[in-house]
């Protein structure tokens, strides 16, 4: 009968996948392996050269390859917004070589320059679509923007007196954001726009443009460079007070006694510990001898929660930013480890009654709520880090502003 037969089919093909299962696993670990690294077989081939087909001449001035061929499989926001300035740039080379010119000099100045972007956007090109590896994704965006920036700047140079017309208003206003007022490259650029959109444009005028646009370009890049800066600074501090808060808690699981945190309150038959009363057995007993493996754990623990409640408290102060950076989520993750160190510290002077007026605690409820509550008090010393990541945030993209001038000790003239 023929459901018989589907029905043998059907039994005979689940015993024979049982053998193949190992291996669909292993097929499916590379492929779920190969999309977290960022590679895929289709990108790598597209990023190699033909082994047998006919190679290009260096010298000839070559646009990249087509987005199809190139760009796929990007996840992260900045390589897409990337790869989309990447293809506007490529229009702009290829409408630029169409244009045609009649003096020689200018025509082999112009190839050399179309020679140049083409570079630019191969190393720009090759930065998006490099495999992605482990704390490499600053380095590919800093290369891919440096090049694309580099490209505008040639494009610039290039451009046509109708369109440098266009284009010199978007430069004033890119100087303005990153130059300072009383530099003198923005002041030339100020009254260069002036002449070039009242077409009395001097001879130097376009190259001074495009000087103020680099300029304003390397400007933006110390400003990024900055956020950058200060995040691995942050990164770096965090894994080091992590590393001491986990190296505490390992200390206090090796040897209990030595990282005393139980309190012995008069009149009572429990030893208060962070873990639990432990009951008196012998009066003459120090308090050491009731510690227990787990009490800095759960002291840190206790600071932790304390420390993630000023995390959820400083949201409400955290703005958007446009730098690739997270700056905000470096200075947040700061704050758990140090949480969990200071509750280790404050329950420590507690228990040295270091603290006038607070030298027992008569239950571990007490014990875990004073961690929480020094937990919570890291916000005293990290509100400066914060303080500082929102000034440095709030530099990029903004006008600067000038020193302010410093006056003779006589309040003459000032000196400069």
């Amino acid at each position: 009968m023929t459901n018989g037969k589907a029905f043998d089919g059907a039994a005979g093909s689940d015993g024979a996948d049982g053998p193949e299962r190992p291996r669909v696993t292993a097929v499916a670990l590379a492929w779920i392996a190969a999309h977290v690294l960022g590679r895929t077989p289709a990108r790598d081939r597209a990023s190699r050269p033909a082994a047998d087909g006919p190679t290009s001449p260096e010298h000839v001035a070559q646009l990249p390859r087509p987005a199809e061929e190139m760009f796929r499989g990007h996840r992260t926001a900045w390589r897409e917004r990337a790869v989309a300035h990447i293809l506007y740039l490529e229009q702009q080379a290829a409408r630029e070589g169409c244009r045609a010119v009649e003096d020689p000099v200018e025509r082999c100045q112009r190839e050399k320059t179309l020679e140049g972007i083409a570079r630019q956007l191969r190393e720009a090109r090759e930065a998006v679509s490099a495999r992605r590896r482990l704390f490499t994704g600053a380095a590919a965006l800093e290369r891919t923007w440096a090049n694309v920036r580099a490209t505008d700047v040639m494009l610039l140079r290039m451009c046509s007196d109708q369109e440098l017309v266009g284009r010199s208003a978007d430069v004033l206003s890119h100087v303005e954001q990153h130059l300072r007022p009383n530099d003198p490259l923005r002041v030339k650029v100020a009254a260069a726009v002036g002449r070039v959109e009242a077409e009395e444009r001097l001879p130097g005028d376009r190259e001074l443009l495009v000087s103020a646009l680099s300029a304003s370009y390397e400007a933006l890049d110390g400003e990024f460079s900055r956020v950058r800066s200060l995040s691995i600074i942050l990164r770096i501090a965090t894994f080091f007070v992590l590393l001491g808060a986990g190296g505490l808690a390992v200390w206090g699981w090796a040897c209990p006694d030595s990282l005393n945190m139980c309190f012995l309150p008069e009149k009572s038959e429990y030893a208060a510990c962070p873990s639990g009363e432990v009951d008196r057995n012998d009066e003459e007993l120090a308090p050491s001898d009731y510690a227990r493996r787990v009490d800095v754990l759960v002291v840190e623990a206790a600071g932790l929660a304390g420390a993630a409640l000023t995390v959820i408290a400083s949201l409400r102060r955290i703005q958007g930013t446009s730098s690739p950076y997270m700056l905000p989520l470096a200075a947040a993750l700061l704050k758990f480890p140090t949480g969990a160190l200071t509750a280790f510290v404050g329950v420590l002077l507690i228990r040295g009654a270091f603290i006038p007026g607070l030298s027992y605690l008569d239950s571990s409820p007490q014990i875990v709520a004073w961690a929480v509550i020094f937990g919570a008090a890291q916000h005293l010393v990290t509100r400066f880090v914060d303080a500082r990541a929102r000034e440095t945030l709030s530099d990029v993209g903004r006008p600067p502003t000038d020193p302010p001038e410093r006056r003779a000790p006589d309040g003459g003239q000032s000196l400069g």
